[in-house]
């Protein structure tokens, strides 16, 4: 009968271990939920009042999305009148073109920095934010078209909104056939991975090799190299 005793006081010892432990362990689960849902409504608290005071302050810098040189035209015209703004080209027309551009429209090169890294729209803003941020923007102009939309508005608010960027989306008007075409797929896969993004980006900061001051850019080396600019240019 004594051995018969033994292993069921022995059972009931490791039963009461296990249930003190998935106790303990049970309450220390949700007061770590607990404090990380508090310490995600204060960040989202912040963020929202950093973005409501960014969307009243004056623009900083103009994003510009390659694609057409009709937006560097665009942004070269306009800050020809605000020549303390900033602006950052990302993947846009070749180097000299953009050069060319800017002169020929009487605009400051001295704040244009271009990111030859992005292949993509969402390579505009995953090698952008880190440029925007070291610049300390707070309020930002995207320049887009409407074949970009509303994908491009969509991911930038995501992206850089988290950061307490404010985006306000500046349109410009194409010529032809656009050669984007948007999707529903296409803009669900990009707003999902902006998602992601936005939170992997409070820890890790990608940074592009390829980033030339547009003052920089000689344009005899590249007349002798040889180049082309688009027709809408107007560049011979």
């Amino acid at each position: 009968m004594r051995n018969q005793r033994r292993p069921s006081a022995l059972s009931r010892r490791i039963v009461s271990g296990l249930l003190f432990c998935s106790t303990h362990w049970s309450r220390r689960l949700r007061w770590g939920l607990a404090g990380a849902i508090v310490a995600l409504a204060i960040w989202f608290l912040i963020n929202w009042l950093t973005l409501k005071l960014a969307s009243t302050a004056p623009v900083d810098a103009y994003l510009v999305l390659g694609g057409s040189i009709r937006r560097e035209i665009y942004v070269a015209q306009q800050i020809a009148y605000s020549p303390q703004t900033s602006v950052l080209i990302s993947s846009g027309s070749q180097a000299p073109c953009i050069r060319i551009v800017f002169e020929r429209e009487a605009a400051p090169i001295n704040q244009v920095w271009l990111e030859k890294c992005a292949d993509s729209t969402f390579d505009n803003f995953f090698f952008g934010l880190p440029i925007l941020r070291q610049w300390g923007v707070r309020k930002v102009r995207l320049v887009t078209s409407p074949s970009h939309l509303p994908r491009a508005q969509w991911m930038a608010q995501i992206i850089l909104g988290t950061h307490g960027i404010w985006v306000e989306p500046d349109i410009v008007e194409e010529k032809g056939v656009p050669g984007n075409q948007e999707t529903s797929l296409k803009t669900t896969l990009d707003v999902t991975r902006s998602l992601f993004w936005a939170l992997i980006s409070q820890i890790y900061t990608p940074k592009c090799s390829e980033v030339a001051h547009l003052p920089e850019v000689d344009l005899e080396v590249w007349r002798q190299q040889g180049f082309k600019c688009e027709h809408q240019a107007g560049i011979d």
